[in-house]
């Protein structure tokens, strides 16, 4: 894989995590679930996937 490929591979991944896990918060947002266990779950992935997607994006060893 070019270095083009590898990053845009990895911002993929990335980005399909942080999508996924907030679409799991907006689903217990809808269904009024914001306290228990399943919305710490869920809001500490989704902050988790934020922090690494930012993180990703702030290496600037990406190809340019």
């Amino acid at each position: 894989m070019s270095t083009t490929e590898d990053f845009r591979a990895r911002a993929h991944e990335l980005i399909v995590d942080l999508d996924t896990a907030t679409s799991e918060m907006m689903k217990l947002v809808s269904d009024h679930q914001l306290c228990g266990p399943e919305w710490e779950r869920v809001t500490k992935w989704q902050h988790e996937a934020h922090e690494k997607w930012m993180a990703y994006l702030n290496e600037r060893n990406y190809p340019g």
